[in-house]
């Protein structure tokens, strides 16, 4: 058993014994797609520690506030800290419950085994913009509304008009893997586990920003021991190795 492994088994065995509530609850999970790789690991590990499992759901952080916000049952999110924070607003998260455990960057990949062009400056990374012929993006989500923003703030706006390609988040990367859009960019946790890309690295420091994700305690949970174990595990010190092998600087 590797060293990740059994630090994350043994934070989650630790866990159990608070209570025997955690072993055998089951736990709905609905989350943001930013840190979709981390969180399925995560969630994986946790169950093969305690025996509690874990169902999780993936959607774009305002649809995940929408269905929250709707009724949809839950026990645990995963979002963008202001989602968190909207859904405590809105009753449906408990105060003081979210957790922040992780954050990442913006970065940009392309097809496997196409050339990876220089994206290290602002002038660099204007001009691959504007070489490509098409570049996807999320159509929502925290990420794409910022890269939006990147492209106006280096005055490319009117440019690119035509080459932006705003996608699905279930299909904004695995368009270049097709070959349908020349590059992505995106959050750099969603670019971890997708075949057929090749990372090409962060986007300039100048115009980068940070995406942070946190867990939080649904106000309706029927298992909160349990939830609040899970909570506690994703964002406990021995999930630091798997959130960074998924992309995510930890907390």
């Amino acid at each position: 058993m590797n060293t990740l492994k059994s630090s994350s088994l043994l934070m989650a065995a630790s866990l159990l014994m608070c209570g025997s509530a955690v072993q055998a609850a089951d736990l709905i999970v609905w989350s943001g797609n930013g840190a979709k790789a981390a969180v399925v690991t995560l969630c994986k590990q946790f169950e093969q520690a305690t025996g509690t499992k874990v169902a999780v759901h993936f959607e774009v952080n305002p649809e995940v506030q929408r269905k929250l916000e709707g009724g949809e049952a839950f026990d645990v999110v995963v979002g963008n800290p202001p989602t968190v924070d909207a859904l405590i607003k809105s009753g449906k998260v408990v105060p003081g419950s979210s957790k922040d455990f992780g954050r990442s960057g913006l970065a940009v990949a392309v097809r496997s085994g196409t050339p990876k062009p220089d994206v290290s400056s602002v002038d660099a990374f204007k001009r691959v913009l504007l070489a490509s012929k098409a570049v996807a993006f999320p159509g929502e989500g925290a990420s794409g509304r910022y890269f939006v923003s990147v492209v106006e703030r280096v005055g490319l706006a009117d440019a690119m008009k035509s080459k932006l390609k705003p996608m699905p988040a279930n299909g904004t990367v695995e368009v270049v893997a097709r070959g349908e859009a020349d590059m992505v960019v995106v959050v750099a946790t969603r670019l971890t586990d997708v075949l057929g890309i090749d990372i090409v690295g962060p986007i300039p420091a100048e115009v980068q920003t940070w995406i942070g994700f946190a867990a939080g305690l649904s106000a309706a949970t029927k298992q909160p021991d349990a939830a609040k174990a899970l909570i506690a595990f994703m964002s406990g010190p021995s999930a630091a190795a798997t959130l960074k092998a998924k992309g995510v600087d930890p907390l």
